[in-house]
């Protein structure tokens, strides 16, 4: 049994984490949050000690390895993006590994001061990245990986998770610590795409705000039209009349990829695949963590080349900027 201590403990995300610990016949020995809602931690380790504050945390996992001799295997990470980078480093001091979600960091060159801590340390820093184990994902990779090389498939990737005003109070609107839009719902479908086609060869950048982001990728054996959005207003009416307020749409060749389902436990395959020691590392997640970066540096270039029709949708004013 291996022994865990969650960072993020209240967050959207942290129940997936808790369920892929307990699914691994594995303990949690603490959790720590800066707010006190996680009462979740009930349905998975209701002994586990939970804190508000780092330092009294920090000092619960020493006093757990120097008075009882109790150590700490790994540290599961669900904190806002901006903090990933100081609680991996966190974890590796306390002799654990890490197990953060993506984006691993928010700058490319952080994970190459994070790779010198792992030598350090001889401790590992695994990425979430679950679209890799998706049964859809992995067909799709297996088709390209069998078609002939020099073919380069035309992709649109559309996706459109709404989200309300509190997105733009939150740590999640401010570009400075969630990275924008594109690394915040995208950074996953970037590293599925360079996991399928290769190394990036193009990255334009056609619209950037506060809402939205689109542009032209080119992989390898990829050109990909992209288009992402938080605003509720961009999605088409047939989804709208059902109620719903996300869409998400892969076209390949303009045939549709289909994954909608299968989600459920890929968390828990993730946690497994760490526990084996197969897990993905820094350098698997290097180049999504650069694509995001080099979109949130760009200067758009308007509905120029190849954009995805969603750009041309007109922007709209900041809710709470004048």
């Amino acid at each position: 049994m291996k022994n865990f201590a969650l960072i993020g403990a209240s967050g959207y995300i942290a129940p997936r984490h808790l369920k892929a610990i307990k699914d691994t016949d594995s303990n949690l020995l603490a959790a720590l949050d800066r707010f006190d809602s996680v009462g979740i931690m009930d349905s998975y380790f209701p002994d586990a000690a939970f804190f508000v504050e780092t330092e009294r945390f920090d000092r619960h996992i020493e006093k757990l390895k120097y008075d009882k001799g109790i150590e700490l295997d790994y540290v599961s990470i669900c904190t806002p993006n901006y903090l990933h980078d100081a609680h991996i480093r966190m974890a590796l001091r306390r002799g654990a590994d890490a197990i953060c979600e993506k984006p691993l960091v928010t700058n490319p060159w952080n994970l190459d001061a994070l790779q010198k801590m792992e030598k350090e340390s001889d401790q590992r820093v695994w990425n979430i990245l679950q679209l890799r184990l998706h049964q859809s994902i992995i067909d799709l990779k297996a088709k390209v990986d069998s078609a002939p090389k020099d073919k380069v498939f035309e992709i649109d990737l559309t996706y459109l998770t709404s989200r309300g005003n509190w997105y733009y109070t939150s740590w999640k609107g401010d570009q400075s610590k969630s990275g924008g839009i594109a690394t915040n719902i995208g950074v996953h479908f970037y590293d599925m795409l360079s996991w399928i086609f290769g190394s990036v060869k193009r990255n334009d950048v056609h619209v950037q705000s506060h809402d939205r982001a689109s542009g032209y990728l080119e992989f390898e054996r990829a050109r990909v039209r992209w288009f992402l959005s938080i605003n509720y207003d961009l999605l088409p009416q047939e989804i709208k009349a059902k109620g719903q307020r996300t869409y998400r749409s892969i076209t390949i060749e303009g045939e549709e990829l289909e994954f909608s389902v299968g989600f459920s436990d890929l968390h828990t395959k993730v946690y497994r695949g760490v526990l084996e020691g197969n897990g993905y590392g820094i350098e698997d997640a290097r180049q999504a963590i650069e694509i995001v970066h080099d979109i949130r540096n760009s200067n758009p270039i308007g509905l120029k080349g190849e954009y995805h029709p969603f750009a041309k949708f007109p922007l709209t004013k900041h809710p709470f900027k004048k």
